[in-house]
């Protein structure tokens, strides 16, 4: 059995909010050896959301260390060199099967045993998969998930296989709308299938998503409501050649991808520390209820100050300001000082094909639509307000320029009285403007 290892502060979790972790450590002060991160990818952290979008882009395609965290918010990229120069042990392709919160141990796979003083626990999410509902046929070769790099290099792979074939994109959120964008600019025959009336009914008005459901169809993208896969039809290799649909109706594919959603993976910390709306509850620090374990990232369930609520939050932005939130307290605690309360905003934003959209605030309330939200706009520029007891509390906008997108970022955060809807309607941009 190996030697156990003991470190002052151990990472488990090698995603976005790991790498950020270490380079807030890095700025707070550490000694070497302090600090060690236990990750089971093969690769150091990296900014997750390229998978989605330059890293399967066969003709332009951005490529590792090109994405090392952190590339994605400017600043400089951690090689594994960095983490030696810092310092700080990297233990990839070990994944931790056993935490005992109690004892400060973790085991991995391996029966490697781990001690540690302070624990951050950033294991992210793992995806929903569709043999978790029993669809039939559902693990049948060619059939993707989109989490990790792997994921990425395995759906590149067949792209190549099966170039201009046609490819089903089962979901039509984030992901699915991502990857349909993806899939035909790399000149694949693409149709999207999801269940709800429009697409990304989490945050998307049906004003808001007639604008991208026009534009993608004008794209050659083939768009199925209403139903979801129910199963699949393979040919001799087991490879999937048809995608059967709920309401009876049948879609030739050569790849499927599906993005249904993400779970939080806690199971390491079941039993042991307190949960709230599916992640581990923390408070403004990111402090669990055991003491010396923070949770960061998509598991923590964090006071939301603006809101003056619990809530968990999937999102990069935030993977990133809550891992540097935690080791800002963790040093501080140290010290005998304190810091400001976690005060996040909610952000999220996307791209694909040329277009670009940011949304800040919640997506409660009254909405108003302004703008040019004509799908065979040449500039198409549009975006829309969520009013609640009076008050703009939330603001998308498709095509903005960074000095706008600024400006609906601070209407969301001071959350500015509106007199009238249909006067917000007319003004539209000019209103936040004026903030």
């Amino acid at each position: 059995m190996a030697e156990e290892k003991s470190f002052k502060y151990v990472i488990v979790g090698g995603g976005v909010a790991a790498g950020y972790a270490a380079r807030e450590f890095s700025k707070q002060g550490l000694k070497p050896g302090e600090l060690a991160i236990i990750s089971r990818e093969p690769v150091p952290p990296y900014e997750r959301p390229a998978l989605s979008k330059g890293y399967i882009n066969l003709e332009n395609k951005a490529s590792l260390p090109g994405f090392y965290v952190c590339a994605g918010s400017g600043g400089e990229k951690q090689f594994p060199q960095w983490y030696k120069e810092n310092g700080i042990e990297l233990l990839l392709d070990t994944e931790i099967v056993k935490a005992d919160l109690s004892a400060k141990t973790l085991v991995s796979g391996t029966g490697q045993v781990f001690k540690y003083q302070t624990l951050i626990a950033a294991t992210g999410s793992s995806v929903t998969r569709l043999s978790d509902f029993g669809v039939k046929g559902a693990d049948a070769k060619n059939i993707f998930y989109l989490r990790e790099l792997l994921d990425a290099d395995e759906l590149v792979t067949a792209m190549n296989v099966k170039a201009n074939g046609k490819a089903v994109v089962v979901g039509g959120g984030y992901i699915g709308l991502e990857l349909s964008s993806a899939l035909k600019v790399n000149n694949m025959e693409v149709t999207m299938v999801y269940p709800e009336p429009w697409c990304m009914p989490r945050l998307f008005t049906a004003g808001i998503a007639s604008f991208y459901e026009g534009f993608y169809a004008n794209k050659g993208i083939n768009i199925v409501k209403g139903t979801v896969a129910a199963g699949f039809s393979t040919n001799s290799d087991g490879e999937v050649t048809e995608v059967i649909l709920k309401d009876g109706r049948t879609l030739e594919a050569d790849i499927v991808i599906v993005g249904v959603g993400a779970r939080p993976i806690i199971s390491l910390f079941k039993g042991q520390v307190e949960e709230e709306k599916g992640g581990l509850k923390t408070d403004a620090f990111f402090r669990t209820s055991v003491p010396d374990v923070y949770a960061v990232g998509d598991i923590a369930t964090f006071p939301m100050k603006l809101y003056n609520e619990m809530r968990r939050v999937e999102h990069v932005d935030h993977a990133r300001k809550s891992a540097e939130q935690a080791v800002k307290a963790i040093k501080a605690a140290e010290e005998g000082n304190s810091i400001p309360e976690y005060d996040y905003l909610p952000y999220f934003y996307s791209r694909a094909f040329n277009l670009s959209w940011q949304f800040y605030g919640d997506n409660v309330g009254e909405t108003v639509l302004f703008g040019d939200n004509d799908p065979t706009s040449a500039k198409p520029k549009f975006g829309s307000f969520w009013i609640k007891e009076g008050k703009l509390i939330g603001a998308f906008l498709e095509g903005g320029t960074p000095d706008e997108n600024k400006a609906i970022a601070k209407a969301a955060r001071e959350q500015p009285s509106v007199e009238s809807i249909e006067v917000l309607s007319k003004e539209g941009l000019s209103f936040v403007s004026n903030i």
